[in-house]
């Protein structure tokens, strides 16, 4: 190999480098304190089978007493379809119980442990 195609080489790999980068800190889970877990009894506010990640959205007790609404983050669809969730898992005005790790900002919501249906079905996507 000469030298001019080894720059190219190296230029092309270091380009396919930067480029993997937006993708790597999208898959970050910094924002979430996944050393503690939170429970959440509550009202389902809307359910979101989206790419690249489906979202449940719970209306619940916050500490002060006041209701809150959480933003709780699940993998992809299609891991979940693997784990035995569907796009009917959950609807609008369904009472479940969340366990989620929470947001290290104290900000209602956090990544999705398990949740429990209101016929008792655990769904977890982990």
């Amino acid at each position: 190999m000469n030298s001019k195609s080894r720059t190219a080489s190296v230029v092309l790999g270091g380009a396919l480098l930067i480029a993997a980068l937006p993708s790597a800190a999208h898959h970050s889970f910094a924002m979430y304190d996944l050393a503690k877990t939170q429970s959440i009894e509550g009202t389902v506010k809307e359910y979101q089978w989206t790419n690249p990640h489906a979202w449940i959205y719970v209306t619940a007790p916050a500490a002060d007493g006041k209701t809150a609404d959480y933003s709780i983050e699940l993998t992809s669809p299609n891991l979940l379809m693997r784990r035995g969730w569907r796009p009917s898992s959950l609807k609008a005005g369904d009472k479940v119980t969340v366990v989620l790790n929470p947001l290290r900002d104290g900000t209602p919501g956090g990544r999705i442990v398990s949740v429990t249906t209101p016929d008792g079905k655990v769904l977890t996507e982990r």
